[in-house]
């Protein structure tokens, strides 16, 4: 086996590694920034360029540094960051890939972008934006010190990187949204049992009928700014008599 067959055979092979692990995010949980720490080292060996990044948008729409292969490229990271200006901003506001192999091309695009690029040893950038569909949120950024593009293929298959994980990413969110909704249907469900034995405190103590009692622990509640939750579990622990709750019989 030549060398060169040897080389891109061992390239091949970190390749499915990779998409293997980006597979896994699918049905298990999983560390997000272990991930993407992992990605953008991949990709500085697969893609052979300098330095990778890569910025994800948060829950509120703020984009965040969420992992560099560098500190150089750290650094010109947060200056998209704080500057709004950059490929990789523009990639997400895009959601198509960004490709700059040209100083001047870069000075032109983003002028400010362009001299911290520079002082970072960086000439040439290419941005793919991490999208499922229509939702982008975040891009991932490949530096190279030379004024070189990356070849065709490897621009897919930085693509294709940045798609898996956005599909990993947006699973986890998913699920936590669903584990979230879950938790709050959960602490309604336990909320509407202390409400009912609560009526059956008031019902049984005044003898008057579950709706009258509802009545009188909502009024409650609101007269003293309170959930009713907290009222009605309050009165079924004893550490609120029912007279509090309903002054006289009716």
């Amino acid at each position: 086996m030549t060398e060169e067959n040897a080389s891109r055979q061992s390239r091949d092979t970190l390749l499915a590694r990779r998409f293997v692990t980006l597979a896994d995010t699918l049905v298990d949980d999983y560390d997000v920034v272990d991930l993407l720490d992992g990605l953008v080292a991949d990709c500085v060996d697969l893609l052979e360029v300098t330095a990778a990044g890569i910025l994800l948008s948060d829950q509120r729409g703020k984009l965040q540094l969420m992992a560099s292969s560098s500190e150089e490229s750290r650094v010109l990271e947060l200056f998209q960051i704080e500057d709004r200006e950059g490929p990789c901003l523009e990639a997400i506001r895009t959601s198509s890939p960004v490709s700059v192999t040209d100083l001047s091309e870069m000075e032109r695009r983003w002028p400010r972008f362009a001299v911290a690029a520079r002082a970072a040893g960086y000439s040439s950038v290419h941005a793919f934006p991490m999208r499922l569909r229509e939702e982008t949120i975040g891009a991932l950024n490949v530096f190279s010190s030379g004024a070189t593009s990356i070849a065709a293929d490897d621009q897919m298959i930085a693509q294709a990187l940045a798609d898996v994980a956005t599909i990993g990413i947006l699973q986890q969110r998913s699920l936590h949204r669903a584990s979230l909704v879950a938790e709050q249907l959960q602490v309604a469900l336990n909320t509407r049992i202390v409400v009912e034995q609560a009526k059956g405190v008031l019902a049984e103590h005044f003898g008057v009928d579950m709706p009258t009692a509802f009545a009188a622990l909502r009024s409650h509640a609101r007269g003293s700014n309170q959930k009713i939750g907290v009222v009605a579990d309050a009165l079924v622990q004893r550490e609120l008599k029912p007279s509090e709750v309903l002054p006289r019989s009716v």
